[in-house]
């Protein structure tokens, strides 16, 4: 699985020369963000199309990709997070790789998901929780996100 996801990386997604190291760490890291995400979306068991739509838009924003380079990199995502067993593999990536104010975006954009269908559900924020846990945000800034993503 990962090696076809390194493929499609370097292949079609971006057009990026085979081998770059840099290249293919901002890749990996823009499929863990995308997987931490889904995970918001599908924890209460229904995918919402307004859930999507606002995921859409916050990897669109975040990673500066087309429409169709964010469906696939939704697509991977999903499949990536369906075949998963644990966060750890998705978090370390963005613990190694991320700065204090990156982490804060990633967690009020697992917020906006959240909130995107009018419903906050308690496993949903549970997954914000863990996941800010694990990123090591401070509580305060895990607040600050909510309250900034809040409609």
């Amino acid at each position: 699985m990962l090696t076809s996801i390194k493929s499609f990386f370097s292949n079609e997604l971006f057009n990026t020369e085979k081998g770059s190291t840099a290249d293919s760490s901002e890749h990996q890291l823009q499929l863990a963000c995308a997987a931490l995400l889904i995970e918001v979306a599908v924890i209460d068991q229904e995918f919402d199309t307004r859930e999507l739509q606002a995921l859409i838009t916050i990897l669109q924003t975040k990673f500066n990709l087309s429409a169709e380079e964010c469906e696939t990199l939704r697509t991977l995502a999903q499949s990536e997070s369906e075949d998963s067993t644990s966060m750890y593999q998705f978090t370390q990536l963005v613990n190694s790789a991320c700065s204090p104010e990156q982490k804060f975006e990633l967690i009020k954009g697992m917020w906006t998901i959240a909130y995107a269908d009018g419903d906050l559900d308690k496993y949903e924020e549970y997954i914000v929780r863990k996941v800010s846990e694990l990123i090591y945000v401070s509580h305060s800034e895990f607040i600050r996100a909510k309250l900034a993503a809040r409609p």
